[in-house]
């Protein structure tokens, strides 16, 4: 406990600093901001910001605990005992911690800088040991007009689905999502096209790492559309190659990721189509290329005021083992979500969901028996601000 305060407590001492300085070398005012943001269902994803055109810099402080108990007829862990596919709510028969963050966001005229700490299951989970309480940490430069260059830690920009439960509809984060990369570390040199479109090269160390293990980068390309307040569209490309420096077959990788967002009245919605193709990696021929394909349709309804139905489905497929390693999957994964929101005030969410994944193997185990299906029931609550 004493270290988290600690990292938090010299987050916001730099964090002051940086905006002191380049407020004072502009002779502009300091906004110091408690986020109070309560429309934050997809907002994680859109790569578009607002140019900030006040004479003031701002320092947005906000906070964020989830909470949750889970069920799960599948009684396979794994070291940390959290069940496969684990990623949100991954203890079974327990109440648990998602995640409790502390993030800081400065924004000025030239430079900009993201710093958020977080601890929790979703942290224990899916990021690394080394930096396991880091979930951003990154600085940004604009270099003339409306080009943009940021470095450092990021959350993952491929997939409509963010690790921060709040920005989701469900509860739960689907295969599509789950087999996806969290977070990367490298730059972005983004150039905002206009108040709707915006186009982003970028280069990371690895897929699915902190930290690279080859020389090989792993380079991008990101195209964002907003046509309006209601619509959003973005296309990702990233391509690299994670086997090692001195492998005879190499395995460059190609994924395409496509996804898009519409928030109107009552409906909230999000499709997301994913293909990708991995060199030299089929199963039964080491020297053709394997291929993967995911899918998934999330919609939420507002029923009243406070309460809302929600519901997705999914689909996964990776026959040869791309993403999911020595787990077979088979050559199809479907998963059915349905749930209900209530929010008693702005920024408190409580919900209850259920969900059923089916697989074309046998790879879930109730008791003595494998079978090839789970059963799930999961009831979180969400507060920030």
């Amino acid at each position: 406990m004493d270290k988290i305060k600690n990292i938090i407590f010299l987050c916001f001492l730099l964090h002051s600093s940086f905006a002191q300085k380049d407020s004072l070398s502009k002779t502009k005012k300091l906004s110091i901001i408690v986020n109070t943001d309560s429309t934050v269902v997809f907002k994680g994803k859109r790569l578009i910001e607002k140019v900030d055109t006040s004479e003031n810099n701002k320092l947005v402080i906000s906070g964020y605990v989830s909470s949750y108990f889970a069920y799960y007829d599948d009684e396979k862990v794994d070291d940390n005992g959290f069940v496969q596919f684990a990623t949100m709510a991954p203890r079974n028969k327990e109440f648990g911690l998602n995640v409790a963050l502390i993030s800081m966001q400065y924004s000025g005229k030239n430079i900009r800088s993201n710093l958020c700490v977080h601890y929790g299951d979703i942290a224990k989970a899916v990021w690394p040991t080394e930096f396991n309480m880091i979930q951003e940490a990154n600085a940004g430069v604009r270099l003339f007009k409306n080009l943009w260059l940021d470095a450092g830690f990021f959350r993952s920009h491929i997939g409509i689905e963010s690790t921060q439960p709040r920005e989701n509809i469900t509860s739960s984060m689907s295969l599509v999502n789950n087999y996806e990369p969290y977070y990367f570390s490298g730059a972005k040199l983004t150039y905002l096209v206009s108040e709707k479109i915006a186009v982003q090269l970028n280069s990371f160390n690895s897929f699915a790492s902190y930290v690279d293990f080859n020389k090989d980068k792993l380079v991008g390309l990101s195209v964002v559309v907003d046509p309006n307040q209601y619509l959003s569209f973005t296309y990702n490309f990233i391509s690299g190659d994670e086997t090692p420096d001195n492998a005879t077959l190499k395995k460059r990788r190609y994924y395409n990721n496509l996804y898009g967002s519409l928030k109107y009245n009552k409906l909230y919605l999000g499709l997301e189509l994913n293909y990708g193709l991995q060199k030299n990696s089929k199963t039964n021929d080491t020297t053709s290329s394997a291929t993967i394909m995911s899918g998934l349709i999330v919609g939420k309804y507002q029923l009243i005021k406070k309460a809302a139905f929600f519901a997705r489905q999914e689909y996964f497929s990776d026959p040869d083992n791309i993403l999911t390693g020595n787990l077979k999957t088979g050559n199809s994964v479907f998963g059915t979500t349905g749930g209900l929101e209530y929010r008693p005030y702005k920024n408190i969410a409580l919900s209850i969901e259920s969900r059923i994944l089916q697989s074309d193997n046998l790879i879930f185990k109730q008791g003595k028996n494998i079978t090839n299906q789970r059963i799930e029931f999961i009831a979180c609550i969400d507060v920030w601000f």
